[in-house]
């Protein structure tokens, strides 16, 4: 625990009020009027709401990014969405490398809470692949990208787009610079782009799968049997989500959002549409052009998000694959959970309950709220929350036509809780100094 004049913060404490500051920070620039492309001061709370949704890797924007932000607006935002999807602590210690300073013990736990690791050993040196890691593959993304846009832009722009774009895609932010042919559009331009829609969607998996996987991966290269039971789960849970989740929007959007494309571009559409909503905010077809069923699917993927110790946001795979075979088990009354032949701690269903359960409260209470406020449907406002508390940035035309500042607050905070975790948020206004550990006397209740 870390002291500061006589008040004591805890780890996580400290990253959820560093997350905050950063933000703050982040709102104050985007409020200067050099920020804005037309030179006139961005009104705070505007400022406030964009802030978040780029630190927070999220996309949901008030403005189109384009038309409204100068260009160093845009870097101001891209720098937020780097520092977001990388972590704070992960920025805090590459300077420190750069400057030849010793990371001591509190940094290294600090670091080991803010990148989701399972132990504090080697953290230092996973933190520099990382970073290293990063670079190269947001690097190789842009190259990628740069190619598809210099064919519509000059070389200048091409390599901005191409940059810009990749570090949003990998980081799962969603932001995008396409208002410079129609506002608030996306990448529906591309939407028949082959080399584009498999850059980002790339890039999109490669950050929500989480650093311990990559290195798994790297480690053992394609001997799944020596993987860590982390990566399995992932990895499995991951390969499940995007393809059942693209050839269920291929059979339900063919006569929705869908319906004026090609079997090759619904195609690409459905596998786009199923790896975005995990949790990366671009989108190849008008969200409020999905079916029924296409919307709750989106939503169901938004929620259960991308992996520990990645660039996305959810519940993560993991959770849901702990709910999932925890319910099994339970039906069966094993009382152990077993996966790929190991048993899982005593406590991962116990926290995976708590993350779900605290998750889907948080939504459905502010959903509510907002039903109060705005003059939404039920559909899209309950769209719009679970976009902003997973971070992922998908939207059904509401944020962009927010009526109330509240409104926008909400939805700010619920991208802060997003990305710090609602487990970390609900630890950190809750820690004590000191607990008493109580046994109580156990009494049956009937369950179900």
């Amino acid at each position: 625990m870390l002291t500061i004049r006589k008040i004591k913060f805890t780890y996580t404490q400290i990253i959820v009020l560093g997350t905050f500051a950063l933000i703050f920070l982040g709102a104050i620039l985007l409020s200067l009027p050099i920020s804005a492309r037309n030179g006139v001061r961005t009104p705070f709370i505007n400022s406030l709401f964009t802030a978040s949704s780029a630190f927070c890797v999220t996309g949901l924007i008030v403005y189109d990014t384009y038309t409204h932000w100068s260009l160093f607006g845009q870097i101001v935002i891209l720098m937020l969405i780097q520092i977001g999807g990388l972590g704070f602590m992960t920025i805090i210690t590459l300077f420190s490398l750069i400057l030849k300073r010793r990371i001591g013990l509190k940094e290294r736990r600090l670091l080991m809470e803010s990148a989701n690791t399972l132990n504090i050993g080697g953290i230092v040196r996973l933190v520099k692949k990382i970073i290293k890691r990063t670079f190269i593959i947001e690097g190789m993304g842009a190259i990628l990208l740069t190619i598809r846009f210099y064919q519509k832009m000059g070389l200048l722009e091409s390599i901005y787009y191409g940059i810009f774009h990749s570090i949003s895609a990998f980081c799962n932010a969603g932001f995008d610079l396409m208002g410079k042919y129609q506002p608030f559009s996306s990448l529906t331009k591309y939407c028949g782009d082959i080399g584009v829609n498999l850059t980002i969607m790339s890039l999109i998996v490669i950050g929500g799968l989480g650093f311990l996987v990559w290195e798994d991966i790297l480690e053992n290269k394609l001997s799944f049997y020596k993987y860590h039971l982390h990566s399995k789960i992932v990895i499995t849970i991951t390969i499940i989500l995007i393809l059942g989740g693209a050839l269920l929007f291929y059979i339900w959007e063919e006569n929705n959002s869908m319906v004026n494309m090609s079997i090759y571009e619904r195609i690409l559409a459905s596998l786009f549409q199923s790896v975005t909503p995990r949790t990366a905010g671009f989108n190849t077809i008008n969200q409020n052009n999905l079916s029924e069923s296409g919307s709750l699917l989106t939503m169901l993927l938004m929620i259960i998000g991308g992996s520990p110790g990645s660039t996305a946001g959810g519940i993560k795979t993991t959770t849901f694959a702990v709910l999932i075979i925890g319910s099994i088990s339970s039906a069966k009354k094993t009382s152990e959970i077993t996966i790929y032949k190991r048993k899982l701690e005593k406590d991962a269903l116990k926290k995976a309950c708590s993350i779900a359960i605290i998750y889907m409260t948080i939504a459905l209470v502010f959903i509510m709220i907002l039903c109060s406020i705005e003059n939404f449907s039920l559909k899209q406002i309950s769209f719009e929350v679970f976009s902003a508390l997973s971070t992922v940035g998908l939207t059904m035309d509401v944020t962009s036509n927010l009526t109330s500042n509240v409104s926008k607050l909400i939805l700010s905070l619920l991208m802060y809780g997003g990305k710090v975790g609602v487990l970390s948020l609900a630890a950190a206004l809750s820690e004590k100094k000191e607990i008493i550990q109580l046994s109580r006397p156990a009494e049956k209740i009937v369950i179900g």
